[in-house]
């Protein structure tokens, strides 16, 4: 991942440094669980956690060095680890074991610390779009479908519905974690025929992990669990980003991305506030649909397994984990920091919609005194068309409509903001989580 989309904390997750070091802890712990089995004799695990060597910049260099003799990182890995801790204690390291019992359970461990920091960054984008939701549920708003004015919403509903959808994403990203918070040292296609289940079941416990059947490989439906939890949530900020995108074209004005001091909107420009992080909230979301679809196609491999997803899995789950928290943090500033316009919005909702958000109030109440829906339906488009045309306000063209005899109580009811969003704390209080 390029290090303009990746967050420091995600990215040492996935450093040759800590995947090097992760392999060496469940080595090592594999000696001790076989120690405890009497298989091997316990001084000698104890000399491997004693003279455990240190895994740095040049512990990976030596790896990478073996690596152009072996043609296999693991086997690298192993040598440079053996020669490090010296023999004959350093003979019991991936003794037997096969490479994917080191490098799946040292990669799910490391995919679950990363999911623990998208759930915990995840849960902070809720909280903020709930706290804007509640500063703004009284704050009305045209609401859009088709992209045309339909009726009053409010802010607060749309900061709820996206509040609501995160949550979703919290409790797939949770599942996904749980998913994926597994290990297994079962061997070469995962019977246990050199090496104990007590074995896998001591390192699995040390990590925080499950142990699973398996077959060499843990199944890779758990790693596509990941990654689609990383795109869905992707989705979901580029759904909330997509809005904010819409509110700030020039001619609605209902919000604008927070704009530092000293920020330059364009370098041709000097007027452009242009939506810049949406924008790129929005494309990143691409990306992590893109690496769903990769995670999906190594789920099937051949028999016990075969290698095609190792390549893939090396660029698509860092890459995704990366890409989520970043997305997470910037969608979570974008959520504080989004100036909203109430008085803006109200204007449009009003003024620039011609008032036709409130045809079906008019509808509805031609219905009540006794028109039939066909005919109600009728008269009401008829006003609407002459609105558009004439660039009038609908409700005085309706008012001088002689087929509507509503009394003015009903005909100012129809035409109430407030009586449209009344329900509107209903939103608030599907959001479960908040004091």
């Amino acid at each position: 991942m390029i290090p303009r989309y990746s967050p420091r904390d995600v990215a040492e997750l996935f450093s040759d440094v800590h995947r090097f070091d992760t392999m060496l802890e469940v080595e090592i712990l594999a000696a001790e669980g076989l120690a405890q089995r009497g298989t091997i004799p316990a001084a000698d695990a104890a000399a491997l956690r004693a003279r455990r060597p240190v895994v740095d910049d040049a512990f990976v260099a030596d790896v990478d060095e073996r690596e152009l003799t072996t043609n296999h990182d693991t086997a690298a890995f192993v040598d440079v680890v053996q020669s490090r801790i010296g023999m004959p204690e350093g003979a019991w390291i991936h003794y037997g074991l096969t490479s994917s019992d080191v490098g799946d359970t040292a990669l799910c461990y490391t995919l679950t610390r990363a999911m623990d920091i998208v759930i915990r960054e995840a849960t902070a984008l809720r909280d903020a779009l709930t706290r804007r939701a509640v500063e703004s549920i009284d704050w009305p708003i045209t609401g859009r479908t088709h992209g045309m004015h339909a009726e009053p919403t409010t802010y607060g509903a749309k900061f709820a519905l996206f509040a609501l959808q995160v949550d979703r994403d919290i409790e797939r990203a949770t599942n996904a974690r749980a998913a994926i918070a597994v290990g297994k040292l079962s061997g070469a296609v995962g019977t246990y025929s050199n090496i104990d289940p007590e074995v896998e079941e001591f390192v699995c416990a040390a990590l925080g992990l499950s142990p699973v059947p398996s077959t060499q490989v843990i199944a890779r439906d758990r790693h596509a669990e990941v990654l689609y939890a990383c795109a869905a949530l992707g989705t979901s900020m580029e759904q909330f980003a997509l809005e904010v995108r819409l509110l700030a074209r020039s001619e609605v004005g209902e919000a604008q991305e927070p704009f530092a001091p000293g920020q330059k909107g364009s370098s041709a420009m000097p007027h452009k506030r242009n939506p810049i992080l949406s924008e790129r909230l929005c494309g990143l979301a691409r990306v992590l649909r893109g690496y769903l679809l990769s995670g999906l196609e190594d789920v099937a491999l051949w028999h016990e397994r075969d290698i095609s997803h190792s390549s893939v899995e090396r660029v698509v789950l860092p890459d995704a984990l990366q890409i989520t928290v970043y997305m997470l943090r910037k969608a979570t500033g974008l959520a504080d920091g989004l100036v909203l316009m109430p008085e803006r919005a109200l204007e449009n909702l009003t003024h620039g919609s011609l008032g036709l958000v409130f045809s079906q109030s008019v509808l509805l109440a031609l219905v009540e005194s006794g028109l039939s829906r066909d005919d109600s339906y009728r008269i009401v488009q008829a006003a609407a068309r002459t609105a558009i045309e004439q660039k009038r306000n609908f409700r005085d063209v309706v008012q001088e409509d002689d087929a509507v005899t509503l009394d003015q109580a009903t005909f100012t009811r129809a035409f109430d903001i407030e009586r449209m969003v009344a329900h509107r704390r209903r939103f608030l209080d599907a959001l479960t989580w908040r004091s």
